[in-house]
């Protein structure tokens, strides 16, 4: 049997437009020449990273515990981006909160030693922002 090799995330939205302003205030290179569009507008845009990414399951216990505002009806995808500090993921949080976007989890140290924010995408994924660890704002992890 062939193993599988985790390749790509599909983001179903509800108003692209809106969906793509979002994504590149956060920082995603998304170039029109990516996109496909018919008389209607643009249904489709895929890029491609030579990065690696992350495919990760966490436990509902322990995403109620880094992500305050967490509900199990909302999607069960946080899509995570790295940014380069820690500063850099309080002021990409505070700027998409300004422009009227969702925050669910402020900025905060969290045990691993990284600081994280959580804010909601316009179709209402939650999208993490998380910053290298820090062995110096490491804590214990928590008791679950």
């Amino acid at each position: 049997m062939a193993t599988a090799v985790f390749d790509q995330i599909n983001l179903i939205v509800r108003d692209m437009d809106r969906s793509i302003a979002f994504y590149r205030r956060l920082g995603v290179e998304l170039p029109d020449s990516a996109a496909w569009k018919t008389p209607s507008g643009v249904h489709h845009l895929s890029i491609s990273s030579p990065e690696t990414c992350d495919f990760a399951f966490d436990s509902h216990a322990l995403a109620r515990n880094y992500n305050h505002g967490f509900a199990a009806e909302r999607g069960k995808v946080l899509i995570g981006f790295r940014l380069p500090s820690r500063a850099a993921v309080d002021e990409t949080y505070a700027d998409l909160i300004a422009h009227e976007h969702q925050g669910l989890q402020p900025p905060y140290d969290v045990f691993w030693g990284s600081r994280f924010a959580i804010v909601e995408d316009p179709d209402g994924n939650p999208v993490g922002l998380m910053s290298p660890a820090d062995a110096e704002h490491r804590a214990p992890p928590p008791n679950l």
